[in-house]
């Protein structure tokens, strides 16, 4: 080979050997874009999520809404109903209390006419005729009396029980060695209670 060809080829080797160090520059660059541009389109991706995350569909927060007004309405039915429950509890309550004592009235109103009726047969007399109206009104007294029992009219006892502040009253002390200290030695007015309501205390004497 001439000097010549040797020369050409060191021209021709470096003329590669330079296009090929440009070349290369421009690879780099290109793959920095392309890694640059990728990440730009995964940010974005990142914050469409998150916006789509944070915004809520106006459809769910109208059936939020609704539900919350369904749960008040819910409760107030429920407390209106234990109110009307507990109204007609006690109206009934009321209403059998009422039936129970309905005849209260009437017998406290002719316990007076009782009380004559027995002082005047416990008047004596040896008159025939005297005693044919005392036997008359003893039997309307027992008529009387059991009429009023059937409808609920009861006797307090009294004579020899103990003295009982709910069911007596008492009006004078007795010193009666024939009975115990506290019960009662003599009833001066009939007691009476309809059923277990007392209607009038009986008036007793009780021993000390």
């Amino acid at each position: 080979m001439t000097e010549k060809d040797e020369s050409v080829k060191n021209t021709t080797d470096f003329s590669e050997e330079k296009e090929n160090h440009k070349e290369e520059p421009t690879t780099v660059e290109n793959g920095d874009s392309t890694t640059s541009e990728d990440d730009n389109l995964q940010n974005n991706d990142v914050s469409e999520e998150n916006s789509e995350e944070t915004s809520v569909d106006p459809k769910d927060e109208e059936i939020q809404q609704l539900q919350l007004k369904a749960n008040e309405n819910e409760e107030k039915y429920l407390r209106l109903y234990a109110e009307f429950e507990n109204y007609k509890r006690r109206i009934q309550n009321e209403n059998e209390t009422n039936k129970k004592y309905q005849a209260q009235r009437v017998l406290t109103d002719i316990l007076p006419t009782i009380d004559n009726i027995e002082r005047a047969l416990q008047i004596e007399g040896e008159d025939e005729s005297f005693k044919s109206l005392q036997k008359g009104v003893q039997m309307v007294h027992e008529s009387l009396l059991r009429a009023l029992k059937e409808n609920g009219l009861e006797e307090i006892e009294s004579e020899g029980q103990e003295f009982d502040p709910n069911f007596h009253q008492a009006v004078v002390q007795d010193n009666n060695p024939d009975f115990k200290s506290g019960e009662i030695t003599q009833e001066l007015q009939k007691g009476y209670k309809l059923k277990d309501r007392v209607l009038r205390p009986s008036m007793v004497k009780v021993n000390q």
